[in-house]
């Protein structure tokens, strides 16, 4: 290995790559013609695999076919953390751009040595490097003599946003077919040579103690391997998964189960988050430079109730033990995370461990993926080396894995004697939202809190501010207010295990400030476009507002029964800028009809998947507005099936209508959680365009919109 790794403070250079500054752990070269990228960011259904591709193709300038692409893995894949946050073409696609780069400078280098012309008189085309009097060479040609086995260094310059040929176009989606046509993509569909099913008992009461387990129904049970036994972890081996699942319902039978712990009042959860134990933290804070004549102060509150990720398919994983060492299978988000909380719980070297990423059907954040892999890690102990899956149920999933955080959120506005803003405050209560694996000194995975020598349960914690927030995320003001507050008491209980669900905070906290904001323009008499147009100097934040109201013929003339709202947002205040303005229908129900959206990512990679990503945004985001919320009692989670929770149909998807603005010149972000936000305000906007009803607690039901009927009459 050659070069010095560059100080990660260099400016511009990408954090990924200043972390991992090896070009063969990024790029490799094949004499075959082939050229294999592999990331730490693991694909999703976010359409990553196909713009790192389409970046990696245009750097090196060759055709996208040659392009292959790796899955995530401990074995020796760049560590990249997790995949989350909107961050995989920012921090990735950074990095395979500018490794790419200077790969390229590397081979042109090492062709013009070898042709005898300077590098400036030398192109490249679909990997064939020529020059004049058609002298020619290849990357594959000089493959064999070429090292990336080196660390990246400061110097090479990716080419302009005019340079590129296929960043800023759409390109086929390299992982579709597969999903298409039926072909096993997903962890779900891929079994392994000898593999066994596994199945963990889990009692639906909170917290929940085994006080007596009869396992002599789950023995006699046809092609049973194993019964595990390790405090209350509690889990069956088969040789089939008919066997597995008829164990499985042996055990329960024979199970006793004791619980001392009880859940607060569903219905009261806005008031009781804000009288529990918590930890105070000052987010922003500004002062005005002069001190205007505060007239009066509005103050609103606003909540949102605990949200399920809901992912399709259930948590799925595989394992085999060799001897000390073991192999885990997994749609974790972060397969170097994983590792280092297996190894905590096993008592093991992380080299012991290897941790491969293999794709899941459906993640929305830290669902129970990470779960899973220990369960089939422990269950794989009783398998004699061979491979075990382990799949959660539906019940499982809806009541085992961690929840988006309930958040009850007040904001006062002062206001002057002409009713302008002279003052702002913002103050959240919650849980923290997250509680990722391998951020801790303990574990924070569901079966290390079960066994005869438990872990503590990790209690929700919030990303600082800096790298985007947690709970806190987009409570900041992109306004111009002249003066500001904003805190955050974060729960130092949790009786409902939460962690990291798409946006974090954010679809909370836009929720409240563009639902206060539009109430704050109304009354006014202001046109709500109008009025955050004259509270942003940011131009790009006015651009995107502009577009979706030029795009949209704001306002549509009134129609009986139909009403428009608008919705705005720079998500965490650093990545895309979105503007919705939604159309809905209803009275006692609901129904959106149209959300017209205008979305600014820097450069668009792949404009397709911009689109892509932001109607699976804002569909999502329509479900949670409309639908979703975690039921429970005193001792349960009770909405653990589809029809306990329900979502979106498709016969209820609005027609979602996405412009992505041109920006080639400026950085590119990501998409996937721009939308959540200004679609959850907008809808909301919208209804008290139809109604004249204010919702304040999160989701619009009928129940909400009868009760707010009768307040109000």
């Amino acid at each position: 290995m050659t070069g010095t790794a560059p100080s990660p403070s260099a400016p511009k250079w990408p954090v990924s790559l200043a972390a991992n500054p090896n070009l063969s752990s990024w790029i490799r070269i094949s004499p075959d013609g082939q050229v294999t990228v592999s990331p730490g960011k693991v694909e999703i259904g976010q359409g990553i695999v196909t713009a790192l591709a389409q970046i990696a193709a245009d750097e090196l300038d060759i055709d996208i076919a040659r392009v292959q692409m790796v899955r995530a893995s401990t074995a020796g894949s760049p560590n990249e953390g997790v995949t989350s946050g909107s961050l995989s073409v920012q921090q990735s696609g950074r990095a395979i751009r500018q490794a790419c780069a200077e790969i390229r400078q590397i081979f042109l280098n090492v062709a013009a040595d070898r042709l005898g012309v300077r590098t400036e008189l030398l192109d490249i085309s679909d990997g064939t490097i020529s020059g004049p009097g058609n002298i020619s060479t290849s990357y594959w040609e000089l493959a064999s003599e070429v090292s990336l086995d080196r660390h990246a260094t400061p110097g090479a310059v990716p080419k302009s946003s005019a340079q590129r040929t296929l960043a800023g176009n759409s390109v086929q989606r390299l992982d579709l077919p597969d999903k298409i046509f039926a072909r096993a993509r997903f962890i779900h569909d891929s079994p392994l040579p000898g593999m066994l099913h596994g199945r963990v008992l889990r009692s639906e009461l909170s917290g929940a103690t085994l006080v007596e387990l009869k396992e002599d129904g789950a023995r006699k049970v046809a092609g049973l391997v194993a019964i595990v036994r390790d405090g209350n972890f509690v889990g069956v081996v088969s040789e089939t998964e008919a066997g597995a699942e008829a164990a499985l319902g042996a055990l329960r039978k024979g199970a006793t189960w004791s619980s001392r712990e009880t859940l607060p009042d569903e219905d009261g959860m806005a008031e009781w988050l804000k009288v529990q134990p918590a930890e105070l933290a000052v987010i922003a804070s500004k002062t005005a430079s002069s001190t205007p004549e505060k007239m009066r102060t509005i103050r609103r509150q606003y909540a949102r109730p605990y949200i399920a990720h809901g992912s399709i398919a259930p948590s799925c994983a595989m394992a085999q033990w060799t001897g000390d060492r073991v192999r885990v299978w997994t749609h974790s988000q972060g397969v170097y995370l994983l590792r280092a909380d297996l190894a905590l719980v096993l008592e093991l070297p992380v080299e012991n461990i290897t941790v491969e990423h293999m794709e899941g059907a459906g993640c929305y954040g830290h669902n129970a993926a990470d779960d899973v892999a220990l369960d089939a890690v422990l269950l794989a102990r009783a398998a004699g080396g061979r491979p075990v899956r382990v799949q959660w149920s539906r019940a499982d999933e809806m009541s085992h894995a961690p929840f988006g955080a309930a958040m009850t959120i007040e904001i006062e506005a002062d206001l002057d004697a002409d009713g302008e803003i002279v003052g702002w405050r913002h103050s959240i209560w919650g849980n923290g939202h997250t509680a990722r694996p391998g951020r801790a000194d303990q574990p924070a995975l569901l079966a290390a809190t079960e066994l005869a020598r438990p872990f503590p349960r990790a209690i929700a914690t919030n990303p600082p501010q800096a790298n985007g927030g947690g709970a806190d995320r987009n409570s900041v003001p992109l306004y111009d207010f002249p003066s500001w507050q904003i805190e955050c008491h974060r729960l130092t209980i949790m009786p409902i295990r939460t962690s990291a669900l798409r946006t974090l905070g954010a679809q909370g906290n836009v929720f409240a400030i563009e639902s206060f904001l539009d109430e704050l323009a109304t009354e006014r008499g202001e046109d709500p476009v109008d009025f955050r147009l004259r509270h942003l100097s940011d131009q790009r934040a006015q651009d995107v507002i502009r577009a979706v109201a030029r795009r949209a013929s704001w306002k549509p003339a009134q129609r009986d029964g139909f009403g428009y709202g608008l919705g705005f947002a720079r998500y965490k205040n650093t990545g895309a800028y979105c503007a919705v303005i939604a159309e809905v229908e209803g009275a006692e129900d609901i129904s959106v009809k149209r959300l017209t959206i205008a979305v600014d990512v820097g450069e668009a990679i792949n404009p397709d998947g911009v689109i892509n990503q932001i109607e699976g945004g804002a569909i999502q985001a329509t479900s949670w507005v409309l639908k979703e919320r975690v039921r429970f009692d005193s001792q349960r989670i009770t909405s653990n099936s589809w029809t306990e929770y329900p979502i979106l149909r498709f016969n209820e998807v609005p027609e979602v209508q996405v412009e992505v603005m041109s920006r080639p010149e400026m950085e590119p972000v990501g998409a996937g959680e721009a939308a959540h936000g200004p679609v959850t305000a907008a809808i909301a906007n919208a209804v008290f365009d139809v109604l004249g009803l204010r919702i304040r607690n999160l989701p619009i039901t009928r129940e909400r919109l009868i009760a707010a009927m009768e307040l109000s009459s």
